[in-house]
């Protein structure tokens, strides 16, 4: 009888459509030399969509800032090679930050392009989703370029609303209201 592996909460192992497995688990310390190393294989176009401007590097700083997180208020995966953290590529990132003073938080999901279009993204921001949940947030938004097709059709799929910005053009919000009823949760494979 085969015996079924423990993982430690919030994390999973995923076999996406390609064949390729990885561990989805939440970011750590480790993870800032391979996060840094990463973002070098990134197009511009995938930093500008994740980071809504150019960026050419991620600096130590920004990566050590990345892989800290306050769990209080913040929560953030990764879906990585299936080996040690500090030792895994990691090949997308989603993380979520609470603004203590509305109960709202903001979402932000970079999936690599070579991992791209097989369900993670729609799977990493279900547990965004339901993350946020628990801390009682009232409502999840990220800003997203209007011609990010892909996250914009995740987004609407998943039951979020666009606004449009009147003070920030090309960029639309979209934002789903958490204390209404759930949102759908995905699998990687969906």
């Amino acid at each position: 009888m085969a015996t079924r592996e423990r993982l430690p909460p919030w994390h999973e192992r995923q076999r996406l459509p390609n064949g390729r497995e990885v561990l989805i688990r939440p970011v750590r310390p480790e993870d800032a030399e391979p996060l840094r190393a990463g973002f070098a294989l990134l197009q511009p176009d995938e930093v500008r969509q994740r980071f809504l401007y150019a960026l050419k590097e991620l600096t130590p700083e920004m990566a050590e800032r990345f892989t800290r997180v306050d769990p209080r208020t913040e929560f953030a995966l990764v879906a990585a090679e299936p080996l040690p953290p500090g030792e895994a590529l990691v090949g997308a990132v989603a993380r979520v930050a609470i603004d203590e003073r509305t109960q709202d938080a903001e979402f932000a999901i970079l999936v690599s392009r070579y991992i791209a279009n097989m369900g993670l993204g729609r799977y990493l921001m279900t547990r965004l989703v339901k993350w946020a949940r628990g801390k009682k947030v009232h409502r999840l938004y990220g800003d997203v370029f209007e011609h990010n097709t892909p996250m914009l059709s995740l987004a609407q799929s998943l039951g979020f609303e666009r606004e449009f910005h009147q003070d920030s053009p090309g960029l639309i919000r979209v934002s789903l209201d958490l204390r209404s009823k759930p949102a759908a949760e995905g699998t990687a494979g969906g």
